[in-house]
């Protein structure tokens, strides 16, 4: 029996919380044979989560992600648990492991940008973190024994950063859409406040480039809000400011909290998903919106450009001024997109089943 590691410490988290759910529930309806998977979680995460499937067991950690005892107490758990496999789902991961592993590199997002609650250090501070998650995600690239990247675009910023000694080692494997979306109803209910809107799904760090978003959006001649739909913290705040600024307040708003039903009403009631951002490793918001058929205005980066090719309107996330331009060519124009094949080209459920090869392969080389 084999024993395999997934590090689900972000579990409850945006993005990779959204990965690690997915890459756990299809997993829980394969038939694991001969494996044995231990699911590393947080003690909340702990309470919360049964597992039916007896080759899933559930192990406690106390160790949260960019910590000291990451880097020692839970190497300490992971060597006591002698692991033939281990599957790191995050960059931060305890240097000190030696033995084998999978690491899953999201994007590369952190090296190019200030990115999350780091940016809002001071500039000493911010560079000694910057220089040690360098280091650490250095060391996770040269010493995996795979890398499992969501695009085409993560892994040839790999081999741009690394060298192309990396490639062999290197596999795509595209995500897809939530299953609590796709297993949940829409909240009817919201139909009552909100009629004419954009939304924009995701989290406000500034690399997602809200800031020139509001900015644009607040030139914008017509009747329809914009909803920034996200966690209450630092950067709303932040941007919350610049609203009231802007005398936006009646126009751009935030919606928290959602629940999955919140966020299926505003897909498929959207008059659009606007998405700004400098830099992604995938696009989740991207291929839910396409899913519910929800029309899609964003960046020019090589990653949307990867997903959708031409199938959404694009614009420049530098130049504010091309930003409203296009939300305006959108309303005026109305143009229609196709995303039927979103599901057979993007899929959690396949991701996993590549996954569980990968897993295959570098226990048994097959």
């Amino acid at each position: 029996m084999k024993k395999i590691g997934i590090d689900a410490r972000l579990y409850s988290q945006t993005g990779v919380g959204t990965y690690l759910k997915n890459l756990i529930y299809f997993l829980e309806k394969k038939d694991l044979k001969n494996k044995l998977i231990y699911i590393y979680l947080l003690p909340d995460d702990y309470k919360k989560l049964t597992f039916k499937n007896k080759n899933i067991l559930k192990r406690k950690v106390y160790e949260r992600w960019h910590t000291i005892g990451e880097q020692l107490g839970f190497a300490v758990k992971l060597y006591q648990d002698n692991l033939d496999l281990m599957h790191f789902t995050y960059f931060s991961y305890p240097v000190f492991y030696f033995r084998k592993f999978v690491a899953t590199v999201h994007d590369v997002t952190p090296l190019l940008f200030k990115t999350g609650k780091a940016s809002t250090k001071n500039k000493f501070i911010y560079n000694l973190k910057h220089l040690f998650f360098r280091w650490i995600l250095r060391c996770q690239i040269v010493r995996a024994a795979r890398i499992i990247t969501p695009t085409l675009t993560v892994r040839n910023q790999l081999e741009t950063i690394y060298g192309k000694k990396i490639s062999s080692k290197i596999s795509t494997i595209y995500e897809g859409v939530n299953y609590q979306i796709i297993n949940s109803k829409e909240n009817k209910n919201l139909g009552k406040k909100f009629t004419d809107f954009f939304i924009y799904v995701g989290n406000f760090y500034p690399h997602k480039n809200i800031e020139k978003l509001i900015r644009a959006f607040s030139t914008v001649k017509t009747s329809g809000k914009l909803l920034l739909l996200g966690p209450n913290d630092f950067f709303k705040r932040r941007l919350s400011q610049l609203i009231n600024e802007l005398k936006q307040k009646n126009r751009i708003l935030f919606f928290n909290s959602l629940s999955v039903g919140d966020l299926i009403f505003f897909y498929k009631n959207a008059n659009a998903l606007i998405h700004p951002s400098i830099s992604e490793g995938f696009g989740l918001p991207l291929i839910e919106a396409a899913y519910f058929g929800c029309p899609i205005i964003g960046s020019d980066i090589k990653v949307f450009k990867e997903l959708l090719d031409d199938n959404y309107l694009s614009f420049d996330p530098n130049n504010v001024e091309d930003m409203s331009e296009k939300i305006e060519q959108f309303i005026n124009k109305k143009p229609k997109f196709d995303y039927k094949d979103i599901s057979s080209k993007y899929s959690f459920k396949m991701m996993t089943n590549e996954t569980l090869r990968i897993y295959q392969k570098v226990l048994y080389g097959n």
